[in-house]
């Protein structure tokens, strides 16, 4: 008996298997995202919003990439860029080889299965007027695989999974800490058995004493189902332990990009200096001695960039070629791509 592709029929396109080890999960190239500004009485576009420019990176199963920056830096937009969210002005995002960005309809639902968002504030992201039963099993019914996944008791599965006791199904968010909404939104994006899950700055909501639960959850997670994550950060200091690989962002570009152990080891953008000189250390003494960088001005609107590089109206080392030459994102003797002229080694930790 001939196969059918379902695809002919009209359905989604079909799925390819899980990941193997190390295998890559997503690849994103040449990313942008420019928004229009539009005016007058006809509504006409008369400036754009650089909020994402020419992004790239990879993810393999089981990894980490750490995305960092100031608040503005494009860094939730290529997020939801990655799910297509919103739709990207030019670029590519594959997950496992399969162009996210032309998909549309059933198609692009169906490659939703494996990619799923948790997002930053726990208190918008779910229905208030829903119970946690509803709220995690929804993508099962959107999906259509409420029944076949075992429903209510799938439901229960995913609530202890994530920390949570069976009989918490019935209550509303209301009735939740912080820590713990955070925590229903997990169990919700993993009711799909996901491969990749990005995360909007998922703990960056929440007290101090509860961010690291939540961060050895997801570590626990990610050991036993070998998930992929886009951990998506403002602070260096929560993705230091958990990321594989960190990529800082300003401005909606990447300066700088590597194993996070050399990252944090051997920084050579500046702004990386500076944003590694911020994070505090727990020795008083250490604390004393360290030269704290402090970046002057302030960040200059995405509507109209800095020429060439796009951090040279705030970084000490900035010379005339900074204005007219945009640097290359290669390696410059830090065993990691670095976008700055004058890139060197400083030891801000």
């Amino acid at each position: 008996m001939t196969a059918v592709d379902p695809a002919a029929n009209g359905g989604p396109a079909p799925l390819p298997p899980p990941a193997a080890a190390g295998e890559t999960v997503l690849e994103v190239t040449e990313l942008v995202k420019e928004f229009p500004i539009r005016g007058g009485l006809l509504q006409r576009q008369i400036a754009t919003v650089s909020a994402v420019a020419n992004v790239s990176f990879s993810v393999k199963k089981g990894e980490t990439l750490g995305v960092v920056g100031e608040s503005g830096c494009g860094k939730s937009t290529t997020g939801r860029l990655i799910m297509k969210l919103i739709p990207a002005t030019s670029g590519s995002v594959k997950f496992r080889g399969e162009e996210v960005l032309t998909r549309k309809g059933r198609d692009l639902r169906a490659l939703r299965q494996r990619i799923q968002i948790v997002f930053q504030d726990p208190y918008a992201s779910l229905n208030p007027r829903m119970t946690v039963q509803a709220i995690v099993s929804e993508p099962m019914v959107i999906h259509g695989t409420y029944k076949t996944s075992g429903g209510a008791d799938r439901v229960k599965y995913l609530l202890d999974t994530v920390g949570l006791k069976a009989e918490h199904a019935n209550r509303y968010p209301h009735e939740f800490s912080g820590g713990q909404r955070q925590r229903i939104g997990i169990a919700r994006a993993l009711s799909l058995d996901p491969e990749l899950l990005v995360l909007d700055e998922p703990v960056s909501a929440l007290d101090v004493s509860i961010q690291a639960g939540v961060v050895n959850l997801l570590e626990d997670l990610q050991d036993e189902l070998g998930l992929a994550y886009v951990f998506i950060a403002h602070d260096l200091s929560v993705v230091r332990h958990t990321a594989d690989n960190v990529a800082v962002m300003y401005l909606g570009k990447i300066v700088e990009i590597g194993p996070a152990e050399q990252l944090y080891s051997k920084p050579g953008h500046p702004y990386t200096q500076a944003l590694l000189s911020a994070v505090p250390v727990p020795d008083p003494r250490a604390e004393r001695a360290r030269r704290r960088i402090v970046l002057t001005g302030d960040v200059p609107s995405p509507i109209d960039p800095p020429s060439g590089c796009r951090f040279r109206t705030r970084c000490p080392k900035a010379q005339d070629i900074c204005a007219t030459e945009e640097p290359a994102l290669i390696d410059r003797g830090q065993d990691h791509p670095v976008a700055c002229h004058f890139a060197e080694v400083v030891d801000v930790m």
